[in-house]
């Protein structure tokens, strides 16, 4: 018997450990650690992960079975919706249905219907604000958005991890205000903290001698790599760039970036140093800390935990000021923020970079202050107290 203080927690995801390659996964990842200390979690995911124990099980749901499309790009829309029906028929009854992303979206309808549990959506991102994704996906797009519109209409309270994605979710979708509860990501504070290696700069390539700007994240057009690479070539010469960038969305943008790597390494104006293959958690937090400037490009991001990441590893941040961005980076204290907004993207980038890789001084400190300010808002202990609560105050209220 379920002990009465205890919610019993269905968690539907894309993304879960081994399997995560952007920072939905990670949200989900250490989310679920903490519910699992004080609540029964089920975790249903895309993969082939199983795991059981009083608090937390684990089930993977492969990718077999699913019918193809017409057009290979509509392949991942009908593997998704496969694996979300294999998810709704495996999901035991429970008090509440937490989904993350589109890809879990029609399960969680699903399974809200025949168990009669709470429906609780996270906003990671909105479909309509990604409209590079009709590249990767054709015409199976307007199905993801049309599944994700569907989801939210249906959902009984969504978190929007920034007040910007608040506003987003009740202006796109029409979902009342009082349905949408603002809670940030969160981070691992034991996990990220200033970590110092020159032999990890040296297997990857990285000259520890010469300070170095670092972009972390997938090659997408939503990260913006392409405006940092236009960027190099303003910043001042001799700069070391390290590109940790790989799982690219297409491969048009996977020739687009070797295309313009390769360009800008046959200049000896920058060093720059591609790490495509994906580096363990502690390599990284050493790629971390030893950059003088965290460069964060995106054109959209609902939130941004690779900038929480590099801010705990004490890394000034230069980030474009975008969605839930200024929610993390505060302008002029923790980095810089830079206007997306008009011409000369580029070159207010370069600017904004140059301005901390000149001043050692300011970027340091810039750093120290980012680490204070996510050690006092951006624990996740905290985010899953938040997240308890409101899963709490949905099972008291009459539907």
């Amino acid at each position: 018997m379920v002990e009465s203080h205890k919610v019993k927690v269905t968690v539907l995801t894309n993304e879960y450990p081994p399997n995560i390659y952007g920072g939905a996964g990670v949200h989900v990842k250490y989310l679920v650690r903490e519910l699992a200390k004080h609540h029964r979690v089920q975790v249903y995911a895309f993969g082939k992960q199983r795991r059981s124990s009083d608090a937390l099980s684990v089930k993977g749901i492969a990718d077999t079975g699913a019918p193809k499309g017409r057009d290979s790009r509509f392949d991942k829309l009908f593997s998704t919706l496969h694996r979300n029906q294999v998810m709704a028929a495996a999901a035991e009854d429970t008090q509440i249905i937490h989904c993350h992303t589109w890809y879990s979206h029609w399960a969680g309808i699903l399974v809200k219907q025949l168990t009669g549990g709470r429906l609780v959506l996270t906003t990671h991102s909105l479909e309509p604000h990604r409209p590079w994704k009709a590249e990767q996906l054709g015409r199976a797009y307007h199905m993801s958005s049309w599944i994700e519109k569907t989801a939210y209409q249906e959902a009984d309270a969504v978190i929007a991890v920034s007040p910007q994605m608040k506003e987003d979710v009740v202006s796109l979708y029409g979902v009342s205000r009082r349905r949408v509860h603002v809670i940030p990501n969160g981070i691992d504070l034991e996990e990220y903290q200033p970590a110092f290696d020159e032999t990890v700069l040296r297997s990857y390539g990285v000259n520890p001698e010469i300070p170095y700007v670092l972009f972390v994240g997938r090659i997408t057009r939503q990260k913006g790599i392409i405006h940092l690479l236009h960027a190099i070539a303003h910043l001042d010469p001799g700069t070391q760039i390290v590109l940790a960038a790989g799982a690219p969305d297409t491969p048009e943008i996977e020739a687009e970036m070797i295309q313009e790597v390769t360009k800008l390494k046959k200049s000896d104006e920058h060093q720059v140093v591609w790490i495509r293959e994906m580096m363990p958690p502690s390599e990284l937090i050493v790629l971390y800390s030893h950059a003088q400037v965290f460069a964060c490009p995106s054109v959209y991001e609902p939130f941004g935990i690779i900038n929480l990441e590099a801010m705990a590893c004490e890394t000034a941040v230069v980030a474009t000021n975008v969605g839930g961005i200024p929610m993390v980076v505060v302008d002029g204290e923790t980095g810089l923020l830079v206007e997306l907004e008009g011409d000369g993207f580029a070159e207010r980038l370069a600017d904004s970079i140059n301005q901390l890789m000149r001043d050692p001084e300011q970027s340091r400190a810039m750093g120290l202050q980012g680490r204070a300010r996510v050690e006092a808002k951006f624990s996740w202990e905290v985010v899953a107290k938040q997240t308890a609560t409101l899963y709490k105050r949905l099972l008291t209220k009459r539907r």
